[in-house]
């Protein structure tokens, strides 16, 4: 059998090693555009210099030599024809008896005149975008991050360690909107305020100036300031990297449309990771890459935890984690304990924890994503929330052994 991936990010490489696993005899060929296996969590260690190109892959050295798979790296696809199951890509094609596409996501940059053709304007999606901005930075102070989520603090973190001063533009008035509440995330703010960040929320950039090599000289914000900019860095938003698939008759919508098994609506073919849209954290694309694997071998297995409402923050120390909803709905009830250095926000609807965020000492924290994950009832619990633990759902047999309630 021969199993051709498309993408070697989380979803494919751990695919690659599932099938491996499964059938020593199996032909694994890996496709991807990339020619280094990088984690794009680490990207901005990358621009820092924190660490070097090797330093950012997340396999073992002689990993795809010592499990007989072929990768191909550098090898953009262009088509997939689905008719006679082959790959076509920059440099060749590849036939296949089982295809998994797991190609990730792509940075949007915002529909400004002028934005996306600029020559200076870069995501952080790819090890080239990161490769990009360290160049860029190297001999600029003039920089501007649009987006003031994870991937956008990230690159703002890594410049600061370059010794950068960089403006962050965020159209809501939070950074972290969609991971932190404000509480939380003014702890993040007021540190990156001290390390040389300058921040715009609630503003909207509504205006670019290019010169004559097409790079971005200016910035417009919406309250009609106006900066230099010599660099920008768009952290907005991400979209399935599947436009190769448009004549494919592969289904999508969003993404790769897929049924529990992970299956496309074409026999053979397979998608896990961001390009099915299914949640966006790195844990899930392994997990999405391994079902895929087990059910492409002959293995029916459901992909049953899709579970994605789970962030993890950590900028100069300080580490957060948020599991569910972050803001209360008309109804919540919000339990809230803080001192010097912790903060605890849980949020109840209905019997159920249906939010949790912990900030400082984020130990023991399973428990939250156990609860919000499975909305377990604690209605009958006679104890605060916050010091519930995995302890309050066992009961003890007659013979002493621990029952889970």
């Amino acid at each position: 059998m021969k199993y051709v991936i498309i993408g070697a990010g989380a979803a494919g490489v751990t695919a690659s090693k599932t099938i491996r696993e499964l059938g020593s005899n199996n032909e694994i060929v890996i496709l991807s555009t990339d020619d280094a296996i990088h984690s794009r969590c680490m990207l901005g260690s990358y621009i820092s210099g924190e660490r070097d190109e090797k330093g950012l892959s997340f396999i073992p050295d002689g990993f795809f030599e010592d499990a007989n798979i072929r990768w191909l790296g550098g090898a953009t696809v262009k088509s997939v024809d689905t008719e006679n199951r082959n790959v076509i890509f920059n440099g060749g094609s590849e036939a296949y008896e089982r295809l998994l596409i797991a190609t990730g996501s792509n940075n949007v940059v915002p529909p400004l005149k002028g934005l996306r053709e600029a020559s200076n304007v870069f995501g952080l999606r790819h090890l080239t975008d990161a490769k990009a901005i360290r160049k860029h930075a190297a001999n600029t102070e003039n920089i501007v991050i649009i987006g003031a989520g994870l991937v956008g603090l990230n690159a703002a973190y890594a410049l600061v360690a370059m010794g950068k001063k960089p403006v962050v533009v965020e159209a809501l008035d939070s950074i972290i909107p969609f991971n932190l509440d404000k509480r939380a995330a003014s702890a993040y703010l007021e540190r990156f305020e001290q390390a040389g960040c300058v921040f715009r929320l609630g503003c909207k950039v509504v205006e670019v100036s290019l010169d004559e090599s097409n790079a971005v000289t200016s910035m417009t914000f919406d309250n009609g300031e106006r900066i230099s900019c010599e660099l920008v860095i768009s952290a907005t938003s991400t979209r399935p990297a599947i436009d190769f698939l448009a004549n494919s008759n592969v289904a999508c919508s969003g993404g790769i449309t897929v049924d529990k098994y992970l299956a496309t609506n074409i026999d053979g073919v397979y998608a896990a990771g961001d390009a099915t849209a299914l949640s966006g954290i790195w844990p899930n694309a392994m997990k999405q890459g391994s079902v895929a694997a087990k059910n492409m071998c002959g293995f029916p297995t459901a992909y049953v935890d899709a579970f994605s409402l789970k962030n993890t923050v950590n900028f100069f120390g300080l580490q957060s984690l948020s599991v569910g909803i972050t803001e209360p709905a008309e109804g919540d009830t919000v339990e809230i304990l803080e001192d010097r250095k912790n903060y605890m926000k849980t949020i109840l609807r209905n019997g159920t924890v249906a939010g949790a965020i912990i900030q400082g000492d984020i130990s023991n924290s399973g428990i939250w994503q156990y609860l919000v994950k499975n909305k377990l009832d604690i209605s009958g619990i006679n104890k605060p929330v916050r010091k519930l633990s995995f302890a309050d759902f066992f009961g003890v047999e007659a013979n002493g052994e621990y029952k889970w309630s």
